[in-house]
């Protein structure tokens, strides 16, 4: 990795408009730019619904109290504390990793998930554009693609995204784990507000590209009773899938967790706890493959039937996505073929 003596500035408005409500965060940014081995991961867990993602930045600005990917910065040498908040990392060869990943016989053209880790339209983007770089590199292979963002910033591209619509290789997930913006604004301090997220939603249904929500992660005690509120609004702006996710603490992202919600909600902080042990069948995580993002017991099934309900009266999740054109293989010797 090398640092970046001056960083640019991901709130300037030649890049992005800042998403808070108020004024950007007075806080030190460093950025690190890497040039990667490799841009497609993996999955093997059952808990993550895709096999392959694609993460153009490490770390997150968004500075989610909770984000499960908070460890893997630890990797750098950096801490899952605020480091992970303010040292960024770009992959600056992302987009040319991916297309010489697509230009393999290997690969068949299955369906890439952006924010597999770190969200792709993180502020930083604005200046970067490796995500747009990515998306368009996906266009030109007609490969699927699915997005889960926080981020307004996704609405910029809406121009590739609804090409990708066109030819069924488009989804876009929005996250929005509670209905009460000032709630939001103590766990997800520097991410997009609630109403730019709805409002995110119907950019994206007007254009044709088939969005979601994310109602994740549930944090028992705290937005557990923002469901229906949010999948009804989500619904209204558009979205026709919908999913949810209990709160995934590792031990490190446990203790970032703790610190923040002791601070946020001093009177509420225990109940959150003991709710969360309830839903965890008597510890706070479990680092189980096939049970780390869901719940047991009688506090869950409620949730889990809110959800289940409120999705089938709204009709959503019926509907399959539509189907993708074939994959073609773009070469710079070649151009287009298999059309």
């Amino acid at each position: 990795m090398r640092p970046v003596a001056n960083p640019p500035n991901p709130w300037h408005r030649t890049h992005i408009e800042w998403e808070g409500d108020e004024a950007p965060p007075d806080a030190s940014l460093e950025v690190f730019e890497e040039r990667a081995k490799s841009i497609l991961s993996e999955n093997h867990s059952p808990d993550v619904p895709h096999r392959w993602s694609v993460n153009p930045y490490r770390g997150c600005m968004h500075a989610c109290a909770y984000c499960y990917a908070r460890p893997s910065h630890q990797h750098l040498g950096f801490g899952a504390g605020t480091d992970f908040d303010r040292k960024i990392v770009a992959k600056v060869n992302a987009p040319t990793l991916l297309r010489a990943a697509f230009e393999k016989r290997s690969w068949t053209g299955e369906r890439v998930t952006f924010s597999g880790n770190t969200d792709c339209y993180q502020p930083l983007e604005g200046t970067y554009r490796l995500t747009r770089a990515c998306l368009e590199v996906c266009a030109d292979f007609r490969n699927p693609v699915a997005i889960i963002t926080k981020g307004s910033l996704v609405r910029r591209d809406l121009d590739v995204l609804s090409r990708l619509a066109a030819d069924g290789c488009a989804l876009v997930l929005v996250s929005i784990p509670f209905a009460d913006d000032a709630v939001r604004k103590k766990v997800e301090p520097w991410a997009a507000t609630v109403e730019q997220r709805f409002a995110t939603l119907r950019a994206l249904s007007d254009a044709g590209v088939p969005t979601g929500v994310m109602v994740a992660p549930i944090i028992p005690a705290l937005n557990d009773g923002d469901v229906a509120a949010v999948l009804e609004r989500a619904h209204e702006a558009g979205a026709r899938r919908a999913a949810m996710q209990l709160l995934r603490l590792p031990a490190e992202v446990m203790e970032v967790f703790d610190a923040r919600m002791e601070e946020a909600f001093p009177a509420r902080q225990k109940r959150m706890e003991s709710a969360l042990v309830q839903v965890r069948l008597g510890r706070r995580n479990s680092s189980e493959f096939g049970d780390r993002m869901r719940g047991h017991g009688p506090r869950w099934e409620i949730v889990r039937q809110l959800f289940a309900r409120t999705v089938e009266r709204l009709g959503m999740n019926r509907d399959a996505l539509p189907t993708p054109k074939p994959f073609r293989r773009v070469t710079a010797q070649r151009g287009l073929f298999d059309e």
